[in-house]
């Protein structure tokens, strides 16, 4: 059944033409993504879906009853059941002082519970925990009627969409399939092109080649040999001249096949960019950070109780856990130097807030990232460019960016600058998918050790080796990508054997300590004591490894 129906849409900002879509329709079975890079004009056309804009060219039918999540405040206002209300943990009534997890859970719940055959959202994830994603992942799987949601979060649009709809120049392009399958695809046409390309290049210079020989030749038929006599002469010549005739309409066959082979652009090559830290900043230590007994709390609310982490050097670790647990308050206090978190002395920090405030409005992009960069400027290019900002792009002044574009500028200020420790609290925030999977790709390869914060799932899983989790006020660490600690927390069996596996490991570690202080004890140390503790940690251990077996 068909819901929507969009002819000839056409919106101009002044003269610049930002949409031009001949033809796009909406059927009730249809489960739509729609991506594209930031600018491209999303928001515009879930604007003019909605009935928002009426500023365009063309038509818009629809034919039936459509919701609307956006992103502005100000389409939303009143109340909502307390049914709506308790599905998505909102609450009952809009109030503009809500954090903007709060916000987005009302919008939800209001435009969930309007009885509607068809969703328009715009970024419905924006400002949800992981949790809170997962919960609108469920809603909308269940949900009956037709979705069309701009969403940078790969995961969501991999579970629930089976088209993607791209954005690109003003255009649009639909693909079957959910996100991953619309990568493959856009993948294959990319190859294709590449092959075109050549194709066309190795054709181009065999007809050049040909058009060249025959030239040659026909240089050779104009020159008479000296040894010839007059009438042998002229008799070359009017030999010569027929042949010259034949090799012009040979040459000009050829050059009008040249002129209808189809040119082939070559596709943008996009170079890898290989961040390591130098070797003088390079940590020697183990353990990069450590905390012990850390507690925090603000007024009555209790963030952390006696709670304990360490971060190893060389590791890539994500901190998760539910809005309002103490996430960014846990990377304040390491910035900040808590007394309760130890940090090696050779530490660089490099830290991105949410707030975007390392980079100078007055500033071009590269005067911003060149001011403290390590790397020579041709460098520091080609990693602008490996994030989109070419050629004139460097000169842009910072206050003229997109929040999008910030974000990359100050990454880019990151990551090139004197550091050997990242900490990135919500990186993906306000980029597009094509720049996120450009910055997950960096930091894959980026050599150094890294804590970030994020809900992104796929962002996560592709880049951290450790994660960190907050819960009941403590933090807790599993070892492996975000996938395996998923796996570990719904098998009860695989995490008891991690809590073990834990376990064994600190007493092994106090294990090696106690036994190097019995080798050589020093005056303070007593003796007795570290003999008795030597024999409670050996059968401690036995105890947890039959534990273990028996599970």
């Amino acid at each position: 059944m068909l819901l929507m129906e969009c002819k000839s849409i056409k919106k101009y900002f002044g003269d610049r033409l930002i949409l031009d879509i001949k033809d796009l329709k909406i059927y009730s079975e249809d489960r739509i993504g729609l991506v594209g890079i930031n600018g491209e004009g999303k928001t515009t056309l879930i604007n003019i879906l909605a009935g928002i804009d009426n500023e365009y060219e063309g038509t818009v039918k629809s034919y039936g009853k459509f919701s609307l999540i956006g992103q502005l405040d100000k389409e939303i206002q009143g109340s909502i059941d307390s049914e709506a209300a308790k599905a998505f943990g909102a609450n009952i009534k809009w109030d503009s002082n809500l954090s903007g997890g709060e916000k987005t859970r009302f919008k939800l719940a209001k435009g969930f519970y309007e009885n509607s055959n068809m969703i328009i959202a715009d970024e419905p994830t924006s400002n949800l925990d992981i949790e809170g994603i997962e919960i609108l992942e469920e809603k909308f799987r269940k949900y009956r009627g037709a979705f069309i949601i701009v969403s940078h979060d790969r995961e969501f649009l991999d579970r629930l969409c089976n088209k993607i709809i791209d954005l690109n120049k003003g255009k649009i392009k639909e693909y079957r399939g959910n996100y991953r399958s619309y990568r493959e695809q856009k993948d294959q046409e990319y190859n294709r092109e590449v092959f075109e390309y050549e194709q066309y290049i190795k054709e181009k210079g065999r007809i050049e080649g040909a058009i060249e020989n025959v030239k040659r030749k026909g240089d050779s038929i104009k020159r008479t040999p000296k040894r010839m006599g007059n009438s042998e002469a002229r008799l070359h010549r009017m030999g010569g001249q027929k042949a010259k005739a034949n090799l012009n309409k040979t040459t000009k066959n050829m050059e009008k096949r040249l002129e209808h082979i189809n040119i082939k652009g070559k596709p943008p090559e996009t170079k890898r960019i290989k961040l390591d830290v130098p070797e003088e900043n390079k940590l020697h230590s183990n353990i990069v950070i450590c905390g012990n007994n850390i507690n925090k709390a603000f007024k009555n609310k209790i963030i952390f109780k006696d709670a304990e982490f360490t971060i190893y050097n060389n590791s890539k670790n994500a901190l998760i856990g539910p809005n309002g647990c103490g996430k960014s308050t846990l990377l304040k206090m390491i910035i900040n130097g808590e007394v309760s978190i130890k940090k090696s002395k050779a530490l660089k920090i490099g830290y991105y807030s949410q707030s975007l405030d390392i980079v100078e409005e007055e500033l071009s992009i590269l005067e911003n990232v060149t001011k403290n960069s390590i790397y020579d400027e041709n460098f520091v290019r080609i990693t602008l460019a490996r994030l989109l900002f070419k050629d004139k792009d460097v000169y842009k002044k910072v206050k003229v960016l997109s929040g999008g574009e910030r974000v990359k500028v100050c990454f880019a200020k990151l990551i090139l600058s004197d550091i050997n420790l990242l900490i990135l609290d919500e990186p993906t925030n306000y980029l597009d998918v094509d720049s996120l999977e450009i910055v997950e790709k960096v930091l894959k390869d980026y050599s150094g050790t890294i804590l970030l914060v994020s809900h992104d799932r796929r962002f996560i899983n592709a880049i951290a080796d450790n994660i960190l989790y907050i819960e009941n006020h403590e933090i807790e660490a599993s070892r492996g990508t975000y996938e395996e600690y998923m796996e570990k927390k719904n098998n009860p069996v695989i995490h008891r054997e991690e809590e073990i596996k834990k376990q064994v490991l600190v007493l092994e570690n106090r294990l090696s300590e106690v036994i190097g202080k019995l080798s050589a004890p020093s005056k303070k140390d007593d003796v007795k004591a570290l003999d008795k503790e030597y024999y409670k940690i050996l059968k401690d251990l036995k105890d947890l490894k039959l534990k273990f077996k028996n599970i």
